[in-house]
């Protein structure tokens, strides 16, 4: 069995700790080979949406190989480095929650803007200065969630479980069009699909889906077993069987691996920083809508790990966390790579093998930082073909919605609730479903609003701050008392 600390956290805040189904919940300690095997799965459902921003970027500014396998590997170390910053939470800085890190995809069709303007304009930069310029904007911007975490105490009755679980929500559903564009083949196989339309490899192709819903059944079926060692493995084990028969289809591809270098040495401001006010106003619209996409992360974590969504503890995780990403960003900046956040579908992982315990996040750490400095080993991951991924994160996503959907059924669904959460619904899957209906908004605004997950956020959060509340008869204060956890946590 688990050795466990003492774990109160939640106790005398009414229902706002869920009630846990995991099997090792957020402060248990898991044998080593458990541990490490969850850490792997997490490994596997992040390392793709960490790496892919920095290809799209790469590949627009026509880096060398060498150029780009750094940045690259910047981007798993720095993941790495901010997943232990996270867990193990140094000072104020951490949620102390099982969140992991990775680069954020919000910011890459900024980045695809600037990279056409500044290499393409009337006074054309290089590929090199664009890329100062880039790291600039995200160096600089990297305080505001780092100034913003500071007031969330001062929010609570702003950031209301309606808001948060709407943004949960919005989270899950939203991500299940990007499960979607990975079982049918991604990027790669929409590039083969405009060559060779009838290739067993183009998007959308049987090949595809049979792989995808191959590994989408198994997970869903070790997911739902009761053996824990088939549920703790059950995304790495369709990952697995995908791969071999991947393999099997002569479909891996392992044509990167001869251009990877055999070590990548953090050397900061190797690129050199930039900076441009007009074209930063955009990235600072961004990263506070950002800001807001990650309170969902974190409440998702919370929830799924069985801990408190309100409270003290609550709020001192959110403050932690969202600081944590605005500092693990800054870092990114530094070593020349793009700002990180929490990502949503680790939150499935959790769901999905029922381990919430933040010491395998030590491990996740480890992981990520070896491939980062060694990207030979990451290389193998990369020619696992995207749809095989597909069918592991589809399932994810499905579950953060579920994790949205619980948040939300603790709430009293008033009249004024149900209109605040149907807007918000409306307005985030809409964006989501037609992106394209945005094309006439200015680009700075577009690219926010381009988010279902950050247009929808916004909704739930100016609609509660401005409808009216129906008047209540008054009912007897209760006096909260500070736990055991909460004197510590407010101690330090």
């Amino acid at each position: 069995m688990a050795h466990s600390e003492a774990h109160i956290a939640g106790e005398g805040e009414g229902n706002t700790r869920p009630r846990s189904k995991l099997l090792y919940n957020l402060n248990d300690i898991p044998p080593i080979k458990e541990a490490l095997f969850v850490a792997l799965q997490h490994v596997c459902a992040i390392f793709i949406p960490i790496v892919t921003p920095g290809l799209l970027i790469t590949g627009a500014l026509g880096l060398d190989s060498n150029k780009s396998s750094y940045i690259l590997g910047m981007a798993l170390f720095v993941s790495g480095l901010g997943t232990f910053i996270q867990v193990n939470r140094l000072g104020p800085v951490g949620s102390g929650l099982l969140a992991v890190q990775g680069t954020s995809f919000a910011f890459v069709t900024p980045m695809l803007a600037i990279v056409a303007t500044s290499m393409h304009g009337s006074s054309p930069k290089t590929a090199e200065q664009t890329l100062s310029l880039i790291l600039g904007l995200c160096f600089v911007g990297s305080f505001i969630p780092i100034i913003l975490s500071r007031f969330l105490h001062l929010t609570r009755k702003i950031f209301t479980p309606l808001v948060t679980g709407t943004a949960v929500t919005l989270i899950g559903l939203c991500l299940i069009k990007v499960g979607m564009f990975y079982m049918a083949g991604g990027g790669k196989a929409k590039a083969i699909a405009s060559k060779l339309p009838d290739s067993p490899q183009a998007f959308g192709s049987l090949q595809n889906w049979a792989l995808a819903m191959s590994v989408f059944g198994i997970v869903g079926v070790c997911s739902a077993s009761s053996n824990r060692y088939l549920r703790m493995g059950s995304v790495i084990i369709g990952l697995l069987v995908g791969f071999i028969a991947s393999v099997c289809l002569g479909i891996a591809d392992f044509s990167q691996m001869s251009k990877l270098p055999l070590i990548n040495i953090p050397i900061p401001f190797r690129f050199g920083i930039d900076f441009d006010f007009v074209t930063f106003i955009g990235f600072a619209i961004i990263y506070i809508a950002l800001t807001l996409e990650v309170l969902g992360d974190i409440t998702a974590t919370s929830m799924v790990s069985g801990e408190p969504i309100e409270g003290r503890i609550f709020i001192r995780r959110l403050k932690g966390g969202i600081l944590g990403d605005g500092v693990n960003s800054l870092i990114a900046s530094i070593l020349g790579s793009f700002p990180i956040v929490t990502p949503a579908q680790n939150n499935g992982i959790i769901q999905l093998t029922g381990v919430g315990s933040r010491y395998v996040g030590y491990y996740i750490a480890g992981i990520l930082t070896f491939l980062g400095l060694f990207p030979l080993v990451g290389g193998v991951l990369l020619a696992i073909p995207t749809s095989v991924f597909g069918g592991a994160v589809m399932l994810m996503f499905g579950t953060v919605a579920v994790a949205g959907f619980n948040i939300l059924r603790e709430i009293e669904m008033d009249n004024r609730s149900f209109i605040i959460l149907a807007i918000s619904l409306a307005s985030g899957l809409g964006v989501t479903f037609l992106p394209e209906s945005l094309e006439h908004f200015p680009s700075g605004v577009r690219s926010v609003l381009e988010s279902g997950i950050a247009t929808g956020s916004i909704f739930a959060l100016v609609l509660n701050a401005v409808v009216p509340k129906a008047a209540k008869k008054s009912e007897p204060v209760e006096v909260e008392e500070l736990n055991a956890e909460e004197i510590a946590m407010e101690a330090e």
